[in-house]
Formats: structure tokens, sequence, C-alpha cells
């Protein structure tokens, strides 16, 4: 049977609950706060695949969103500042007076509420009220982490509102492959699926259209090593949400694991974990420092609501969103 206990308290009170999920290689654990997922370990593999934090003050404390679950619009919004059919809408300005991941008390602050439970698959539910964080319309939130056969991950979103808004979602888990974030992913070999990108300001906003990724370093479409590579960007996959196809893979030669990234999401928001820093205490008494992972973050445009050229995150009564993302782990 699944496991589910009461792993710690919010700064306000309410009780943060784990589960633990089991399935073929995987094993998985996702906490309430944030609907985070905490850890994920794969048989013959000792250290963990994602990073993790130790306790509730800790992911509270933490800027970086480890494991969380981010909206309601993931990525930046510049400004903090949108229209929605014509009316103007003031957000939670959080990074240099953009929004980010949703705002200070975004979803990755939030305590979701558990809907279902199995062995392999857990449910997490968000009420998010109208003005939260600035955005309009009641919006109700799930997110399902399931543990297939052969060693997929499968994390698939759903959100529906009650009047015209955005919504964006995005589970943004750090990867090391090698040794669970001790070391840096320099090592670990990447391949991206994507003939573009989004260039961006120094506020990491969008700064004009697309551009072809042919002659510039942020090309990963022949596998190849990270390196000192510091990315923080949009990789353009198409112009609306499509069927689950794959996009990126990621593999480290020293441990022999490898994931294979597919999505329904036009957008993958690849970041090197190079804010990462300060020794913060991981999982398995490890010390993440600077670029001990790597987040591959499935997603709509950064700032879509304000650029009618991108992909779409507007979301209207009776039209719910689905996102599907699946992560395949392999060891050779």
């Amino acid at each position: 049977m699944s496991a589910r206990k009461a792993w710690g308290r919010t700064a306000n009170g309410e009780i943060v609950d784990k589960v633990v999920l089991q399935n073929g290689p995987l094993r998985a654990e996702v906490i309430t706060f944030g609907a985070i997922l905490r850890d994920l370990r794969y048989v013959g593999h000792a250290a963990p695949l994602v990073l993790g934090l130790n306790s509730v003050a800790d992911y509270e404390a933490d800027p970086a969103y480890l494991g969380a679950v981010v909206g309601r619009f993931a990525n930046r919004i510049a400004g903090a500042r949108m229209s929605v059919d014509g009316v103007d809408y003031i957000l939670d300005a959080n990074e240099n007076g953009s929004m980010l991941h949703g705002g200070k008390a975004g979803f990755s602050r939030q305590n979701w509420s558990i809907e279902g439970l199995s062995d392999n698959e857990v449910t997490l539910c968000l009420q998010s009220p109208d003005g939260d964080m600035g955005f309009p319309g009641n919006l109700t939130v799930r997110c399902t982490y399931a543990l297939e056969d052969q060693g997929v991950l499968r994390v698939a979103f759903n959100a529906e509102t009650d009047a015209p808004t955005v919504c964006s979602l995005a589970q943004h888990s750090y990867f090391n492959l090698q040794d669970g974030g001790a070391s840096s992913i320099h090592d670990h070999q990447l391949t991206l699926l994507a003939d573009a990108y989004l260039p961006v300001n120094a506020l990491l906003i969008p700064a004009g259209a697309p551009e072809n990724i042919d002659g510039v370093w942020l090309d990963f479409r022949q596998t190849r090593e990270i390196g000192p590579s510091q990315i923080d960007h949009n990789y353009c996959l198409s112009q609306e949400r499509v069927p689950v196809r794959p996009v990126a893979r990621l593999a480290s030669p020293a441990s022999g694991m490898a994931l294979e990234l597919a999505t329904t999401e036009p957008g993958l928001q690849v970041y090197t974990g190079d804010g990462l820093s300060g020794g913060t205490a991981g999982l398995d008494k490890t010390f993440y420092r600077t670029r001990a992972g790597i987040a591959l973050e499935t997603q709509v445009w950064p700032d879509a609501p304000n650029r009618p050229e991108f992909p779409s995150a507007f979301l209207r009564p009776g039209l719910p969103l689905q996102q599907v993302t699946q992560l395949r782990f392999i060891k050779s």
C-alpha cells in the first residue's frame, strides 16, 4: 500500500503530508507543500535523481523552487502586468519589478490537498481564488504524479476556471543523475530537440521574437556536455500545445543514468542552476552548491500573456487546461 504520513507543519501551523509511491524501478516522495517532488530514486542507483530538502522550514525558505509546482503562471511576466479581454491586471511583482513563477505566494508556496492516492499515483488539488497574486478568476488546479511502467514518471496538470484568466504550470525539479547533487552537472550530456530559442534582456525577459539556434552556443541538438554553459532560456518547441512528443535527453556517463523527457508543452525552460549557492543541506547529507542540478521546465513561453504572437496561456471557462510531461529514466 502507498504510505502517507504527516511530515511537518508550515510556519502558520498547517500540516504538511508526505506520500511515498513505488512502481518497478522507481520510488518517489511527494509532499503537499508546493506539490513538491521531494525525492526520486531508481533501483541500482544509490543517489537521489532530484535535489530535495529535509524539512518544511527548509522549503519555506528556499528561493530556488526545488521540486515544486510553479504557477499560476510559470516563468516571468514582464512588469507584473497583463491584460485579459481588454481588462488590465496588476500582478505580484516578486523579481526586479516582474512576476516570477506566480508571485511570492504562488502555487509553490501553498499547501495542496491530497485528492487521490494509490501505490503508484497521487493527485493533489489546490483552489486559487479570484485575485490570487492579482490573477482573475477562481482556479481549481490538480497535479498528478504517477509512476508508470518501464521507469516512467508522468506529471499531469489539469486546471479549470470560472472566468477568463491565464494559466501555465511547470514542475520545477532539479536533476543530477550522477551523485544526487554532490558535484555539478558539468559532465552531464544534454540533447535538446529545438530549432529556436528566446533571447532575453538583463532581467531575463524575452527581448523579441524567437531566433534560430544555428551557430548559437545554446544549440544542443547534437548531444554534448553541458560544461560551463550558463543557461536560463526558453527553447521554442512549437506554437501550441500538441500530443506528447520527445523534446530532451539528459545523461550522466559516470553513472549510466539517463532521462528522456517528453511533453505536450510548447516551451522548455532550461536552467543550469547557477543561482544555487550557499551549501544548502539536501538529501543524503549532500550540500547543494552552484550548478548542483539542472531544471527542465516544460511550460508555455515566458511573458506569453503580453505577447500575442507567442503560444497562448489564456484559459477560459469550459475549456480546461491539460498538460502532460513524461520522464523516462534508464540505467545502462
